[in-house]
């Protein structure tokens, strides 16, 4: 009997201690970081009300306190995770954030954390998933960031920020999925990541050429989305060569060229690609035909000239083309007309003839002839 009561009472001495393992600086990290928060944006029933620090923070199981928000390591001793209910919590990123150097996922998306992001955040180095979307973040992306080797996913999407893009983005090596669409974000684009998978910079006001040196060495690359900004210039023709690219969305810019060149050995995995509302010039690039699984093509709201090129109608992949607000002469392919056409887009507003006006393609009606003969000095050419 009195080596069972050792037992039992040895267990639980074990059992008590276990209840307060998390270490002391990711709990004092974890203090400053909920008292950074308004108080008023913290409904009684949200995830940030139950972190009581009467208990541990890695404290098992989570009854009534921590329920929700913050995850800790195996062995309950550092805070890993913090990821926030999005209910409009309002207030600062602490840099004491820095303390927890353990974290790997750090998630405040559709909240309305403002000011600066903190440069102490450079100290995170095991930082995976940083995701800060849908706040108001303001200021200029610390070029501090970059010091996160080990960062997959970086999400600063639909705040403030604004200045340049950190010259070293590149040296975030494991980093394979780039937001910062919808910011006000300016200049040129660094060199990037070659790990990179998905690349989003929408809505901001970066300019400059898009110059193969930006791109080198992105075999893995597959989504790139500029659109909105005020990219100028010729797009050359290794831009579409990069040999997993997928997607591309490079509208409302002001490109003046774009070059094509057919894909290598003919195998392309490029399913959709949006140029519209550029000022491209020229004729309609006719090696968009060659690419196998291109099924969506918009260069609409351009400046193109000259016909329709023939392979576009022979081309069975393609689902949606989008060809209004052009200068295009010459009668539309007639496969495009056919009973068992699949194709939907448009191809009016344009100086074609003979575009059936009882087909949806057509739609809207073609330019008057005053506008295009004045578009090609003189009478348009079929």
């Amino acid at each position: 009997m009195f080596n069972l009561v050792h037992f039992l009472l040895f267990v639980l001495h074990h059992l008590l201690q276990a209840q307060a393992l998390t270490l002391p600086q990711d709990i004092s990290a974890l203090k400053a970081f909920k008292s950074s928060i308004k108080q008023s944006s913290i409904p009684s029933w949200s995830c940030l009300a139950s972190w009581d620090f009467s208990d541990d923070p890695c404290a098992v199981p989570h009854r009534t306190r921590f329920i929700c928000g913050v995850s800790c390591s195996p062995d309950a001793t550092r805070i890993t995770q913090i990821t926030l209910d999005p209910i409009g919590y309002s207030g600062q990123l602490t840099p004491l954030i820095s303390q927890l150097s353990q974290l790997t996922t750090l998630d405040l998306s559709d909240n309305y954390f403002f000011g600066r992001i903190p440069s102490s955040i450079s100290s995170l180095r095991n930082l995976q998933t940083l995701t800060l979307t849908s706040n108001s973040f303001s200021g200029s992306i610390p070029d501090s960031v970059t010091a996160l080797k080990s960062l997959e996913t970086l999400d600063l999407s639909h705040n403030a920020l604004s200045g340049k893009l950190p010259k070293s983005l590149n040296s975030l090596t494991s980093l394979k999925r780039l937001d910062l669409s919808y910011n006000k974000l300016t200049g040129f684009l660094p060199k990037l990541p070659f790990n990179l998978l998905e690349l989003a910079l929408k809505a901001n006001s970066l300019s400059g050429y898009v110059s193969k040196s930006t791109f080198d060495g992105l075999t893995r690359l597959e989504v790139v989305e500029l659109s909105d900004n005020s990219f100028s210039g010729t797009l050359g023709a290794w831009f579409f060569l990069l040999p997993s690219l997928q997607q591309v969305d490079l509208a409302n810019n002001s490109f003046t060229h774009v070059e094509i060149s057919k894909p290598a050995g003919g195998n392309s995995d490029l399913v959709a690609v949006n140029l519209g509302f550029n000022k491209i010039e020229g004729n309609l690039p006719a090696n968009f035909a060659d690419y196998p699984m291109l099924s969506s093509l918009s260069l609409r709201y351009n400046r193109l000239r000259g016909a329709i090129p023939l392979g576009y109608s022979k081309k069975k992949s393609l689902r949606r083309l989008f060809l209004d607000g052009n200068f295009l002469i010459g009668t539309p392919p007639a496969e495009f007309f056919a009973g068992d056409t699949e194709v939907t887009g448009s191809l009016g507003d344009n100086c074609l003839r003979g575009c059936p006006a009882n087909s949806q393609l057509c739609s809207p009606r073609q330019k008057s002839y005053a506008i295009c003969k004045r578009a090609y000095s003189g009478k348009p050419r079929s």
